[in-house]
């Protein structure tokens, strides 16, 4: 979807106080702060706790229900060398796509002993940054025992127990992601039953959240970048209930910008009746008209980010940039263990340019 702007990077930037970024969760999860960007662009201070009185019956929240796998591993090579492994992608049972790092890159056939030589992987190949490994048992069994959750860059502490339990969400099935939906973080299983008690739908969606999502952009007219891909499904009964919410008069409201992506992407690459699945590379910048996507609950993305160009799509460019504001002004807490946002999508569809 071309952008309808000639947008540069700077247009999405902002200055950040690093201590506002947060480095553990909240006590509990739904003890955050919810900002509400209403559809006028109004801006209201108000707790996660407060969501069911700003959802109505017959609204549609959609979840991404991704699982984060303990996807990094530390070891050496044969010759060595120190090594880092951060799988990317499972392929199957035995072979996956992973993030390599060493002082020299390794060669087809180069042997990694990795968790303190508990086991060997395999170097195949190499597919652009990724490295096709190849893995003596069930990688999900290896990660499970000797990987460690892959916390994002900006969060300083190495992963730990609370980490395991915190950086995953409530309903989390389908093992794959290296982040966390960070959205769904705030739900815990009280609020997911009393929104169903309120009439408010559950559906689900699956994308597996990669690293190229903290990956920064590096050009200066946006519509040069090229998005990373990512492995999503949207289900048959998901497109059936947002066919369902929008003719009873409801909203569907995206948990997440990947639950937004997969949707988007459904719409453009399904025929919105059978399941659809695949990679995507959308990229959604402003002038993006949504087919599915009404509201988004979401986090605060890092500056000059492809999220915050997401969320800017929905909102306008004007709104989020007065949001932002107003959340550093009033200290709310950043990224993944921060603190939500709940987007309701501009009245108007034009690009807002600065």
């Amino acid at each position: 979807m071309p952008v309808t702007a000639d947008l540069d990077l700077a247009d999405f930037d902002y200055e950040l106080p690093p201590e506002l970024i947060a480095q553990h969760p909240a006590a509990r999860r739904d003890a955050s702060r919810l900002l509400h960007l209403d559809a006028g662009g109004s801006l209201h201070d108000r707790q996660f706790t407060d969501l069911p009185s700003l959802l109505r019956a017959g609204d549609l929240l959609v979840f991404n229900n991704t699982r984060v796998i303990k996807a990094r591993l530390k070891g050496h090579k044969d010759s060595g060398g120190q090594v880092e492994v951060l799988v990317e992608r499972i392929l199957d049972p035995h072979h996956a796509l992973a993030h390599v790092r060493a002082s020299k890159s390794p060669r087809p056939g180069t042997r990694l002993l990795l968790a303190d030589g508990a086991f060997e992987a395999e170097v195949l190949g190499r597919q652009d940054e990724l490295f096709e490994l190849a893995f003596p048992t069930p990688i999900l069994d290896l990660l499970d025992q000797h990987g460690s959750v892959p916390l994002p860059p900006y969060i300083t502490h190495a992963a730990d127990d609370d980490d395991e339990s915190r950086y995953q969400t409530v309903y989390a099935q389908q093992p794959g992601a290296i982040a966390a939906p960070t959205a769904g973080l705030h739900f815990d299983q009280a609020m997911l039953d009393r929104l169903r008690d309120q009439g408010i739908a559950q559906a689900f969606v699956t994308l597996h959240v990669g690293a190229g999502t903290f990956q920064p952009v590096r050009v200066t007219h946006i519509r040069d970048h090229v998005m990373h891909a990512e492995r999503y499904v949207v289900p048959q009964e998901t497109l059936q209930q947002i066919r369902d919410t929008h003719a009873r008069g409801g909203r569907v409201i995206a948990v997440g910008t990947t639950s937004v992506r997969s949707l988007e992407a459904a719409a453009r690459e399904g025929d919105g009746l059978h399941t659809t699945e695949g990679d995507t590379r959308l990229f959604i910048t402003p002038g993006f008209e949504f087919a599915h996507v009404d509201a988004l609950i979401t986090n605060f993305h890092l500056p000059q980010s492809t999220l915050l160009m997401l969320v800017s799509a929905l909102a306008g460019m004007e709104p989020i940039r007065r949001a932002y504001e107003h959340a550093v002004q009033s200290r709310y807490r950043f990224f993944s263990y921060g603190d939500a946002m709940f987007i309701e999508a501009a009245q108007t569809s034009s690009v807002q340019t600065p």
